[in-house]
């Protein structure tokens, strides 16, 4: 084959492979905005953590944050509801190509009969999926001890290197409702990468 002729044929596939790139993305914008496209392949009762995580989204009253986040309505949305997508989807452009490469990869997987479902989040979410709709932080008001909350002061809304869901799990269930189903022992954990006081045994 001449190099013209291969230049010929390296520009074909190029296009051909951007063509089914921007389908296959297209494609899968739309179906992924029904939770039961997600719960396809990751609902079944040999698969023990989207079932868990599924049953708990769904409990009412609210089992978990997700599940609270479950239970409320988008005043933008027809219908109001939250979906899987709208969390697990990326915000930015590189969130989003990193959602779709993940996506592309289980697929790929599930259809060579390679596909195993994780025992835990892989890739979990990162700050820009939570401050999409939490840009800022309500005040909360002094706590029962008469000290601020974590986010009314200024140092603790810098980058500190702590992910939002390093605190706020989304799907564990239990915590407190009160606190945004916040597990004592998470929180501690990270409280205790700067301050010695909240160390185990201190």
């Amino acid at each position: 084959m001449g190099r013209p002729r291969l230049a010929i044929f390296a520009l074909a596939a190029a296009v051909l492979g951007a063509s089914l790139g921007a389908v296959g993305w297209a494609v899968t914008d739309h179906l992924e905005q029904d939770d039961d496209f997600c719960n396809a392949c990751h609902v079944s009762a040999d698969l023990p953590l989207h079932v868990e995580i599924r049953r708990d989204y769904d409990a009412r009253p609210a089992a978990s944050l997700a599940s609270r986040h479950a239970a409320a309505r988008l005043p933008d949305r027809d219908g109001g509801a939250f979906r899987c997508i709208d969390c697990h989807g990326g915000k930015s452009p590189a969130g989003r190509v990193r959602v779709k490469a993940l996506a592309a990869k289980d697929a790929l997987a599930y259809a060579t009969g390679r596909f195993e479902e994780p025992e835990q989040m892989r890739w979990p979410l990162w700050d820009e999926d939570c401050l999409a709709c939490h840009a800022s932080f309500e005040a909360a008001g002094d706590d029962a001890r008469g000290s601020p909350g974590f986010h009314d002061l200024a140092v603790h809304n810098v980058d500190l290197g702590v992910a939002c869901v390093e605190c706020h799990s989304a799907h564990e269930a239990g915590g407190d409702p009160g606190a945004f189903f916040l597990h004592a022992t998470d929180v501690r954990a990270q409280c205790a990468r700067c301050h010695s006081e909240f160390e185990e045994g201190g």
